[in-house]
């Protein structure tokens, strides 16, 4: 699915590229939330899954803070296709981690969203502030989560990125031209991840089959940031 991926948003590339009559690198942060979710957690060594309500904390502001990239090619109809990157976080409560068995259950080193957008702009819809242009825009493609999951009692513990599954990313903002190649812009987005994570064995347990987490999330955020246009 990965490398499907990256075929899909190379091609949307190489096929704007002869209309292209802009390229925008756009950097932001802001504030970010993760809603709660009904997970699946088969621990290592388990045949049992345990189905539970689980509330996630994104924790924008800790570091690592929350922020994102993305780089757009607009074509001269203010279409736009490009390449989108998010670091987000999403850690499970004290009270959800004891009830499943495990002392950490996040993805606080990332729980990263990489998509391929499509977007649309409309330069000049304010005629009495035509330095400012609205935008939306959606994007498809994967969840490369930082899994860091310890169960309790385990001597060790699965820490590594995963590839867990599909993303869907949707975009409405605007932006304020300070010049012909600055801008700064205001955004909302809410983003959905399918997430299927490995719980890695207990190194110390021969034999010990590996466990699973399944979960849905779903974070919003409000983003602040410069664009430069060349």
């Amino acid at each position: 699915m990965l490398n499907n991926l990256k075929f899909a948003a190379v091609a949307m590339m190489l096929t704007a590229a002869p209309a292209a009559a802009e390229l925008e690198i756009s950097l932001y942060t802001g504030v970010q939330n993760a809603e709660s979710s009904t997970d699946s957690v088969r621990l290592p060594g388990s045949a049992t899954t345990v189905k539970r309500d689980i509330t996630w904390k994104a924790k924008p502001l800790s570091n690592p803070f929350y922020y994102g990239g993305r780089a757009t090619w607009w074509t001269d109809k203010n279409i736009g296709f490009g390449i989108e990157g998010t670091h987000t976080k999403a850690v499970a409560s004290p009270a959800d981690r004891a009830a499943l068995g495990v002392d950490k259950l996040e993805f606080t080193d990332g729980h990263n969203i990489i998509t391929a957008n499509i977007m649309k702009r409309w330069p000049g819809a304010f005629v009495k502030a035509p330095k400012f242009t609205p935008y939306v825009g959606a994007g498809l493609g994967i969840a490369v989560p930082h899994v860091d999951i310890k169960v309790t009692g385990a001597s060790g513990r699965t820490f590594g990125y995963e590839t867990t599954g599909p993303a869907v990313r949707g975009i409405a903002g605007v932006k304020y031209n300070i010049n012909e190649k600055w801008a700064l812009f205001g955004e909302y987005q809410i983003v959905y991840s399918d997430n299927d994570a490995t719980i890695d064995a207990d190194p110390a347990v021969a034999g010990q089959t590996d466990g699973k987490l399944k979960t849905e999330l779903l974070t919003q955020a409000i983003n602040v940031g410069f664009s430069y246009s060349f």
